[in-house]
């Protein structure tokens, strides 16, 4: 949904500026590559394995038609994966005797979405033995989850390795609900990411849902001076109250439609209506920048799509394995 409600976002003017922001994320948009990175190409795959496209996105959407819920599901395990250790399908491994892996940390115990994944990767060793690796299978998934449920459509770059490791500690790498902007501005920093793809990357939570565990914290003894977060709607803060009087693992949508990617979390975020504290430091926190990118998304639906589509293909480039470092696995959950 776009904004319409100040004149100023109604005007031509503002629509030259939102055109010409668009041109110029466009003109820019190639990221910088590492060796690894460059290697990868859109059409990777378009000789040893011709249907590693049509397989997954096929997948995603008869698995967003049975379950809608799953476009938010895949797009946060995409996310998961590649602020860990790069986009190496590490989240997907399962623990061992030996080893507890990253999916068993309580900042990975709700993500979904696995079978799914499983299900591309067994049609897809049928097909093409060998080929196809998790990582860009569950990086394709994200990108048509997105596009299925309403969000923009863009490409990506293929030939990740799957990695070889996945160990439980390394979880406390992922954003936490707490941050407060400058956390934020840090972490993200220290992937290369900018300010505006911060913003844009959180807009990602328009999809799904927060259970109350994650944010209960702002509706009681939030601070000394204040019993609930000022930073919240303090009718909003009731209803939420209310809400999770059923328990911490209460869900709770972010946006107005939890399965539709829209431009609404932002609107929220003006109204104080931001489940997590970190969403709503973006808006009300120390860093006016950020805030500044809110309020012009929460305006232009259109400028949100062009710079979350360019911050997914920056994510999708972390840390990218190579030959020397993974492998395709054969099985996702497990290394071969």
């Amino acid at each position: 949904m776009i904004a319409t409600t100040t004149t100023f976002a109604s005007s031509p003017l503002f629509l030259i500026a939102v055109l010409l922001h668009i041109a110029l994320v466009l003109y820019n948009s190639t990221p910088l590559l590492s060796t690894t990175a460059a290697a990868l190409s859109v059409d990777y795959y378009s000789t040893p394995c011709p249907s590693a496209e049509t397989t997954v996105k096929i997948a995603v959407r008869q698995g967003l038609a049975a379950d809608p819920t799953l476009a938010a599901a895949l797009l946060r395990l995409h996310f998961h994966d590649c602020f860990i250790q790069g986009c190496d399908a590490s989240v997907l491994i399962d623990s061992t005797e030996e080893n507890t892996a990253e999916k068993e940390s309580p900042l990975n115990k709700s993500l979904r979405g696995y079978e799914l994944v499983d299900a591309v990767k067994l049609v897809l060793e049928e097909a093409c033995p060998g080929v196809v690796s998790c990582a860009d299978i569950l990086a394709m998934a994200a990108r048509d989850a997105v596009f299925f449920a309403g969000g923009p459509g863009y490409e990506i770059a293929k030939g990740r390795k799957d990695g070889r490791r996945s160990r439980i500690e390394d979880a406390v790498k992922l954003p936490q609900p707490g941050f407060n902007v400058s956390d934020l501005l840090t972490l993200f920093g220290r992937h290369g990411f900018s300010t505006r793809d911060l913003v844009a990357l959180a807009g990602g939570h328009t999809l799904g849902v927060a259970r109350c565990s994650s944010f209960k914290n702002r509706l009681a003894h939030f601070d000394a001076a204040h019993q609930v977060d000022p930073s919240m709607n303090s009718h909003f803060a009731g209803t939420l109250t209310q809400i999770c009087r059923l328990g911490d693992g209460t869900p709770v949508p972010f946006g107005y439609s939890p399965v539709t990617f829209d431009n609404d979390y932002f609107v929220l975020l003006q109204m104080g209506k931001g489940l997590l504290f970190s969403d709503q430091e973006l808006l009300s926190g120390s860093q006016t920048t950020t805030g500044e990118i809110v309020n012009a998304y929460a305006a232009s639906e259109a400028m949100f799509f062009v710079d979350f589509q360019q911050a997914m293909v920056k994510m999708g480039l972390l840390d990218v394995k190579g030959d020397d470092e993974g492998e395709v696995r054969l099985n996702c959950r497990r290394v071969n």
